[in-house]
């Protein structure tokens, strides 16, 4: 674990009193944020860091069901992470961006706001994932580059068709104001009553054509896609594609080794990775977050 406390109890107290007493700090965070020019580094990639798990209520890492519970530790791991001068930026609720931008943590950083976590993890009704977060025009008043919108695709369950009409507005929506739609297609099936990924590659890239024609523009349109060996998925698209860091295997180098595969593809641009990088087996983020740096730079 790193030694240097990121969020120190002075300044933690600090973000306590401001949010209790100073609402309007927020509006003057957002409005005087130095925002970063453009999406991809020098080296043409991007390599944000996921936070927008617990809006939804997924809350676990590994055998703790309540990892990302504690949100003074969920907040001091991001600080570190977003600290390597290889991390781009972050993705995330309004909470969670609004508490980096009063810790002063998202200067020169790319911003990604996420949508729709109406969807809660284990709910009956978890496919009719709701947008409950932020919409185009907040994201584009508050100065942000971009929203993200998960989007799982589920023959049986109708509640997949609200989340595709509206995925598919907020595509459009975003694309009026200039600003990346990031869309996370995966394609899901019930199994004894559980909802469970598809990673066979005809889904996959069924799931990949199905989120390209969102919208009355793909123009601004990114992807979030799990790893994949088979070239065959991400060939079925000429748009940006971020890796997501999906569910961590509890094997790091295992993880490292797949998204490395899936980078030295010619769409892939770069990673979008959460609690794998965030909650380490061995609790070392900063670590944890400069051997996917590497990857990625081995990659690309």
């Amino acid at each position: 674990m790193e030694t240097v406390d990121s969020l120190s109890e002075e300044r933690w107290r600090e973000l306590l009193r401001v949010r209790a007493s100073d609402p309007g700090a927020v509006r003057r965070a957002y409005a005087t944020r130095k925002r970063r020019s453009r999406l991809l580094s020098e080296a043409g990639t991007l390599f944000l860091v996921a936070a927008d798990h617990p809006a939804r209520g997924a809350l676990g890492v590994g055998g703790d069901p309540l990892a990302m519970a504690d949100r003074r530790t969920l907040l001091r791991r991001l600080l570190i992470a977003l600290a390597h001068p290889a991390v781009d930026g972050v993705l995330g609720t309004p909470d969670v961006i609004e508490e980096l931008l009063l810790l002063d943590a998202l200067h020169d950083k790319v911003v990604i706001g996420s949508m729709n976590r109406g969807g809660l993890a284990g709910a009956d009704w978890e496919i009719d994932d709701r947008f409950t977060g932020y919409d185009a025009r907040s994201l584009a008043e508050y100065g942000l580059d971009g929203g993200k919108m998960l989007l799982r695709l589920v023959d049986s369950d109708r509640g997949t068709v609200p989340t595709l009409h509206a995925c598919a507005e907020a595509v459009t929506a975003l694309a009026a104001h200039g600003l990346m739609a990031m869309v996370e297609p995966l394609p899901y099936a019930w199994a004894a009553g559980k909802l469970v990924l598809r990673k066979d590659s005809a889904a996959l890239a069924r799931a990949v054509t199905v989120a390209s024609g969102l919208g009355t523009t793909s123009a601004h349109t990114w992807l979030k896609l799990p790893s994949t060996d088979d070239p065959a998925v991400l060939g079925a698209t000429t748009l940006p594609v971020a890796v997501l860091g999906g569910v961590p295997s509890g094997d790091p180098a295992a993880d490292l080794a797949s998204w490395g595969r899936t980078l030295s593809h010619e769409v892939v641009r770069g990673l979008v990775v959460g609690r794998t990088l965030l909650y380490p087996p061995d609790g070392d983020v900063g670590a944890a977050v400069d051997a996917a740096a590497k990857i990625l730079e081995a990659a690309k």
